[in-house]
C-alpha cells in the first residue's frame, strides 16, 4: 500500500498542473449616459431590465467615476490605466485644425499601455465593437487602425479607422425605402462598410461579438471584449414604433432600445455554464448626459463639467463565478476608470505593460466584491481646453480633485476655489471653502502641481467657448 501511495505520489507530481481558465473579460461603454438613467440608479421614466438584471445578480458601485467629462480622453483612460492628459488627448478628437488649435494629438499614441495588448500579448482574444474615438475622425484619416492597439478584430462606427457600421435614419412617416444616411464620408476609413438602421447599430455591434465570444471559447482561448455602442448619444434615432415627442422622450426610447439590444449579449453569456462561471462584466457610461436628454441623479452638471455629474458613472458589475456578491450597492468605494486597468491585469493574472508607470491602483477584493477599499490617491481632473463655459455656465473650473470625502475645483491659477463634502453634500451646493483655509491651500497646490506635471494643452487660451487668438471676422460695409 505504502508503495502504491508513493507511486501516485511521484506521478502527480511530474504530471502538467492544469492552470484555473482565465477570467473572460467583457467592458460595455456607453456613450453619453448620465448616473441616474439606469432604472437600477433609480430612473423611474425608463426601464432597463437587462442591466437591471446584472445589478441584481451583482454589485452598482456607487462612486466610481471617470477620469473626464467628454469621450475621446474618457476612452484613452479606460483604456491605459493613465490619465488621457499624458497622451495629449483631453477633449473629444475632431478635424485636424481643431485638435492643433486645442492643443491636442491628432491620435492615441499606440505605443500607449493597452488593456487589451497585455491580455492579447497574454493569450486573450480581443475584440473591439463599437464606438472607438481615439484616432481616425473626421479628415484624419491616416489614424493607426484599432487592430494596432492590441485588438484582433474590429468593428466601429464613423470614429475610428477600419471595418465599420454607419447609421441609416428613418424618421415616422418616412418611406423605409429611402432611409437618409449620415456619416457618408466615413466609408473612406476603413474598408468592409455596412448600413443598417441606427435604432439597431448596438445590435449590430452585438451580432458581430457574440460569434468572436463563440469562436475564442471553442479554440480554449480566454477573450477580452469591448462593447462600446454609439448610443446614448445624440442625435436620438429610437425605432419608429418607439418615437417621442421630445428630447428627453426621444433620449428615454433610445436608452430602452440599446438595453433590449444589450440584453441578447447578455443572456448569450448566462446560457452557457462555462461562459456564465468565468466571465465579468462591466457596464459604465464615459460621461455624463447632455443637457436636456438624460440625467445625473442627484449631482450637479453634466456632459463636459467637472462637477459630479459629468464624471461620476453608475458601474455594474457583474460574475456569478467571480464577483462575491449578489444584490449589492457598494456606496464607499471611491475609484475611477484608470483603476479598472491594473485591476483586471492582476484578476487575469497578466503581466503589466513592460516600463508602463499606470495611474490607477489594483482594487481587485473591491470589483469583485470582497471589500470596500477606495484608491489612495486623489482623482485628479482637467476640463476640455475648449469646454469653459457650457451648458448655461459662463465660467466652468478648470481643475478639480477628489480626495477623501473631499470634492475641490479651481481655476488654472487656484483663484475661485471651490470645496464641498462629498459625505453630507452630493450635490456640491455649499461651498465650503472659506470654513477650510488649510485645506484649500493643500489641495490648491495638489492640483496645480498636477496640472503642471500633465502635456499642456491649449485651454488657458479659451475664453468662454472662443478662442483667445481667433482671427477677427471682417467689419461690415
Amino acid at each position: 500500500m505504502r508503495l502504491l501511495f508513493l507511486a501516485c505520489f511521484v506521478f502527480l507530481l511530474q504530471a502538467p498542473l492544469k492552470l484555473a481558465a482565465k477570467p473572460n473579460i467583457i467592458l460595455v461603454f456607453i456613450d453619453d449616459m448620465g448616473w441616474g438613467d439606469f432604472s437600477c440608479f433609480g430612473n423611474q421614466a425608463a426601464q432597463t431590465p437587462h442591466i437591471d438584471r446584472l445589478a441584481n445578480e451583482g454589485i452598482r458601485f456607487e462612486q466610481f467615476y471617470v477620469n473626464s467629462p467628454i469621450c475621446s480622453p474618457s476612452r484613452t483612460a479606460i483604456s491605459t490605466g493613465q490619465y488621457p492628459q499624458r497622451w495629449r488627448i483631453t477633449s473629444y478628437l475632431a478635424h485636424r485644425a481643431a485638435n492643433e488649435r486645442r492643443g491636442m494629438a491628432q491620435w492615441l499614441d499606440p505605443a500607449a499601455p493597452m488593456l487589451a495588448r497585455s491580455l492579447q500579448q497574454a493569450g486573450y482574444a480581443t475584440g473591439h465593437f463599437g464606438k472607438w474615438h481615439m484616432g481616425g475622425q473626421r479628415d484624419v484619416d491616416n489614424a493607426p487602425a484599432i487592430t494596432e492597439y492590441g485588438f484582433d478584430a474590429s468593428l466601429t462606427n464613423f470614429e475610428g479607422m477600419g471595418p465599420k457600421l454607419l447609421p441609416l435614419t428613418l424618421k415616422p412617416g418616412q418611406d423605409p425605402a429611402e432611409p437618409g444616411r449620415i456619416w457618408a464620408n466615413a466609408e473612406r476609413l476603413g474598408q468592409g462598410v455596412r448600413w443598417m438602421q441606427r435604432s439597431e447599430i448596438t445590435r449590430g455591434f452585438v451580432d458581430e461579438a457574440i460569434p468572436f465570444i463563440d469562436k475564442a471559447a471553442g479554440d480554449g482561448k480566454p477573450f477580452y471584449i469591448n462593447l462600446w455602442p454609439d448610443d446614448v448619444h445624440s442625435p436620438f434615432w429610437p425605432p419608429v414604433a418607439k418615437w417621442g415627442n421630445n428630447k428627453r422622450e426621444l433620449y428615454l426610447a433610445v436608452l430602452e432600445a440599446m438595453d433590449e439590444q444589450l440584453g441578447k449579449l447578455f443572456n448569450h453569456i448566462r446560457s452557457n455554464e462555462s461562459l456564465r462561471d468565468n466571465t465579468l462584466v462591466l457596464v459604465c457610461s464615459d460621461n455624463g448626459p447632455e443637457l436636456g436628454a438624460g440625467v445625473a441623479g442627484p449631482f450637479r452638471g453634466y456632459k463636459t463639467h467637472l462637477y459630479e455629474g459629468g464624471v461620476r458613472s453608475s458601474l455594474v458589475a457583474w460574475g456569478p463565478g467571480l464577483v462575491k456578491a449578489k444584490n449589492r450597492v457598494n456606496r464607499k468605494s471611491v475609484f475611477s476608470a484608470i483603476d479598472l486597468v491594473p485591476t483586471l491585469l492582476d484578476i487575469t493574472g497578466t503581466l503589466h505593460a513592460k516600463g508602463a508607470k499606470y495611474d490607477g491602483e489594483s482594487l481587485q477584493n473591491v470589483l469583485l466584491g470582497k471589500g470596500n477599499a477606495s484608491r489612495n490617491a486623489p482623482i485628479f481632473f482637467r476640463r476640455p481646453p475648449d469646454r469653459d463655459s457650457f451648458y448655461g455656465d459662463k465660467d466652468l473650473p478648470d481643475l478639480a480633485v477628489r480626495d477623501g470625502k473631499w470634492k475641490f475645483l479651481c481655476e488654472y491659477d487656484g483663484s475661485e476655489p471651490e470645496l464641498y463634502d462629498m459625505a453630507s453634500d452630493v450635490g456640491e451646493k455649499n461651498n465650503v471653502a472659506a470654513n477650510h483655509p488649510k485645506l484649500v491651500v493643500r489641495l490648491t497646490k495638489a492640483c496645480i502641481a498636477w496640472h503642471k506635471s500633465m502635456p499642456p494643452d491649449n485651454g488657458p487660451q479659451f475664453v468662454g467657448n472662443a478662442w483667445r487668438n481667433a482671427p477677427k471676422k471682417p467689419k461690415k460695409n
